[in-house]
């Protein structure tokens, strides 16, 4: 499925606040608060059964951005010696592309202006919107259709310049205290959860009817994806339904429809759109192409003490003070069992944390800059 070879298409990648699949008609929700996204599913590539590597937007902007498993303690976003790690941003960077991060909040939270600036993104967030083009805002930020809006004057600077470009977008009106703009959905700002859902997805729908007028839409791939669910408490250690999310490729003249029930992780969405691009790049990736004949299915998620492996229906957990523990069928099931550390299962998650590990104590995914 891939599209044309160095055809450098535009991306505009949006990580959507709190986007649980759990939201969507489509995995079973009975409320139609996402009517827009609903119908868009059908018309772009939808994976419908990938996880969120944790619970907070730095872990999803690490797990999206670096390719990598979600270490113990603070994410990688958050921490010192953060800078030149290789990341999807560097890919289409070194391929010509215009690479921005813009959040519709101030960048200094979560440390994000510092960690994007770090690896080769330009940043772009509240403070760099004119206040007559800001229509409503709240602690969090602007509305996401006024970021939108930011993002498409972005996009038609760089389309004049003549250059490709890959935007990451990361939201903030599905978070609390859940107000928007009055009188653009049928549900009062400020009332819940729900409304918040709905106002995301119309300010989606603004979004893709604004860009569908612009010359550059045609060559552009939307990306949608949750930075994580909207909730993560639950009576298991790991509760993998809070985990899961929507990640969707929507590019009617370069992607077909289908629909991709491979258990996947955050990290997998940079391999994979990389490879539907075509794109030739030397991996410093963990994430794999999920489109692959040769993807090994499996999700990797975790909190802040707790690290797992969901794969085979069974979740392994590796806890502090060495725990070891499983759940068979975690869907259906909250009951854990010890494991023995010489556990195929146990060595397979302890080389894959331990392995990423290894690799960010060593610098081994570093780059410099070109002199």
């Amino acid at each position: 499925m891939p599209t044309q070879k160095n055809e450098k298409l535009n991306v505009i990648l949006i990580s959507v606040e709190s986007l649980s699949a759990e939201f969507f008609t489509s995995f079973g929700q009975k409320e139609n608060i996402t009517p827009f996204m609903d119908e868009l599913l059908d018309k772009g590539l939808l994976f419908t059964n990938l996880y969120a590597t944790g619970t907070r937007t730095d872990r999803g902007l690490e797990s999206i951005t670096l390719s990598i498993p979600p270490t113990p303690g603070r994410s990688l976003v958050k921490r010192p010696d953060n800078a030149k790690i290789y990341n999807l941003g560097k890919v289409f960077k070194d391929n010509g592309y215009d690479v921005a991060f813009l959040y519709g909040g101030r960048g200094f939270f979560d440390n994000m202006n510092a960690f994007f600036s770090g690896n080769g993104y330009r940043t772009i967030d509240q403070t760099d919107i004119k206040a007559e083009d800001i229509t409503f805002e709240n602690a969090w930020g602007v509305a996401d259709e006024d970021l939108y809006k930011k993002a498409i004057v972005e996009a038609n600077a760089s389309f004049a310049a003549g250059k490709p470009f890959f935007y990451h977008i990361m939201t903030t009106s599905n978070h609390r205290p859940f107000t928007y703009p009055e009188g653009k959905i049928d549900i009062p700002s400020g009332t819940g959860r729900f409304g918040a859902v709905k106002y995301t997805d119309y300010a989606l729908r603004q979004l893709i009817m604004s860009a569908e007028k612009e010359k550059w839409y045609k060559d552009t791939v939307f990306v949608i994806v949750a930075d994580h669910c909207a909730s993560s408490a639950g009576r298991a250690e790991l509760p993998v339904e809070r985990y899961h999310i929507p990640l969707f490729i929507y590019s009617p003249a370069h992607i077909k429809a289908k629909t991709v029930s491979k258990l996947s992780s955050q990290i997998d969405l940079a391999p994979t759109l990389l490879a539907l691009l075509g794109f030739s790049y030397e991996s410093h990736f963990f994430g794999q192409d999920i489109l692959s004949d040769t993807f090994q299915e499996r999700a990797l998620i975790g909190n802040y003490q707790r690290l797992g492996l969901y794969e085979e229906n069974e979740l392994t957990i590796l806890s502090p003070v060495k725990q070891i523990n499983a759940i068979k069928d975690p869907l259906h099931n909250e009951q854990s069992i010890p494991l023995d550390p010489k556990d195929g299962n146990v060595q397979e998650t302890m080389a894959l944390y331990q392995g990423a590990d290894f690799i960010l104590a060593n610098r081994l995914n570093r780059w410099e800059e070109r002199r």
